[in-house]
């Protein structure tokens, strides 16, 4: 059972392996910066969708050594506008190496990417293909960047964990695609909460309300001739399997905010309602169109964690976080303190950039080149965990604790990958859909 736990290269290196050092998230390795000791590092990107592609670009504007040299992706259409983008990036454009040869398409790209001899791989397909993913980088010694979230389901939560914990006595490198810890005035925001400026956390808030997002829709299916396999995974946001729902895909950021506030402990238990109201027809796959989850601490404190997608309705994407001494709210980088305290504030210094999934990269790969290890492990499974946690508790309308959740039978994966009939999964019921959908 499982249960809770433009400056020159080396100027560059060193200015960010500093910042990645005063973060508290690097720990030493034994030289082995990269392959033969040469000064390219070969990367591979394996999901070439929009934020594959972005993904791409950040690796190369981290290190100048940096070469990106295979491709791979389910689909030889987004495996060519992503190798277009590249190659259209006017400074970068001569360390995009991909030859024919190393572009890979069909369900075992990722395999042929990572075997291509790449040493670093950057993981943005899917989530529901991380856990498989993760484990060949792993087992084949690649350091990884992984998007959020890392699984969509409990099993998958376990392999990932089981694939970390194997990457962490290779001394291999796992940096998060939760952004927002590697944002500046974040993490001296979170510094000044966990020195005591709110006091003692009493209650916290999040909330991710926006409006609809893109969609692939049936009469595409059909205009494309797209099978129901190849239509769900160009249609991933809508399908559980492939996203986990919004609430995990997307809110997930909320989230892995509270759950920093909170030094990482999990929950004890959740409870929550959701539903889809607006988007019921059938191109928006089994998923809600909102969610409510309320997370309890073992402490007492709980965490009210909203998110919604509809048309029409209020944006609201903020965080908040109530303390015996003080209000922070998280978005604004400030502290507002009762009576009798100090109110705090973060001011970015002048000049400083502050693009947090540009930092991701810069301090990926300074790691690399310093011999250290940049470990985000535990927080980007717990966070994925404490997503689907609230997930469970929408569609099944019970209360689920840590433990349930960590130890759940539920596996979405389908069975078998092939392209051709994959009937939709049924939209979740509360009261009557279990607790474990497998």
């Amino acid at each position: 059972m499982y249960s809770a736990g433009k400056p020159n290269r080396r100027e560059f290196a060193q200015t960010s392996a500093a910042a990645a050092l005063s973060a508290g998230l690097v720990a030493e390795l034994s030289p082995r910066a990269h392959a033969a000791g040469s000064d390219v590092l070969r990367v591979g990107l394996i999901g070439c969708g929009g934020r594959g592609t972005g993904a791409a670009v950040q690796a190369l504007s981290a290190d100048p050594g940096v070469r990106i040299t295979a491709l791979g992706d389910a689909f030889k259409d987004r495996l060519e506008g992503c190798l277009n983008t590249l190659r259209n990036q006017a400074e970068l454009s001569s360390r995009v190496d991909v030859t024919p040869e190393r572009c890979f398409t069909g369900f075992d790209n990722y395999k042929q990417v990572i075997d291509s001899g790449v040493d670093v791989v950057l993981l943005a397909g899917p989530p529901g293909f991380r856990p498989q993913h993760l484990a060949y980088a792993v087992e084949k010694g690649k350091h990884i960047f992984a998007e959020k979230p890392v699984a969509t389901d409990p099993a998958g939560v376990r392999s990932v964990m089981d694939s970390c914990r194997k990457a962490k006595e290779k001394n291999l490198n796992m940096v998060s695609g939760l952004c927002w810890r590697y944002h500046n005035g974040m993490r001296e925001t979170f510094k000044a909460v966990h020195e005591g400026g709110v006091g003692e956390i009493l209650t916290m808030q999040c909330t991710y309300n926006s409006g609809p997002l893109w969609y692939k829709s049936l009469k595409e299916k059909k205009d494309q001739n797209w099978s129901d396999m190849e239509w769900q995974m160009r249609n991933w946001l809508y399908f559980t399997w492939l996203s986990g729902d919004h609430n995990v895909e997307q809110h997930i950021h909320s989230l892995d905010k509270m759950a920093w506030a909170m030094k990482d402990e999990t929950p004890v238990k959740a409870v929550g309602l959701g539903g889809r109201q607006q988007r019921t027809e059938a191109d928006f796959g089994n998923i809600y169109d909102h969610h409510a989850v309320v997370y309890e601490y073992a402490s007492g404190v709980r965490l009210y964690a909203f998110c919604r997608q509809q048309a029409g309705t209020a944006n609201d994407v903020s965080d908040w976080i109530y303390g015996t001494k003080g209000v922070c709210d998280v978005f604004k980088h400030r502290i507002k303190a009762k009576a009798d305290g100090k109110d705090w504030r973060y001011r970015k210094p002048a000049g400083l950039k502050d693009d947090m999934y540009q930092n991701e990269h810069n301090e990926l790969f300074a790691a690399i080149r310093a011999g250290k290890v940049i470990d985000n492990s535990d927080y980007m499974c717990k966070s994925t965990l404490m997503a689907i946690m609230g997930r469970m508790a929408t569609y099944s309308g019970k209360e689920v604790t840590w433990d349930q959740a960590m130890n759940s039978p539920e596996n979405l994966f389908p069975a078998k990958l092939e392209f051709g009939p994959y009937p939709v999964a049924n939209v979740a019921i509360p009261g009557i859909t279990p607790l474990d959908q497998s």
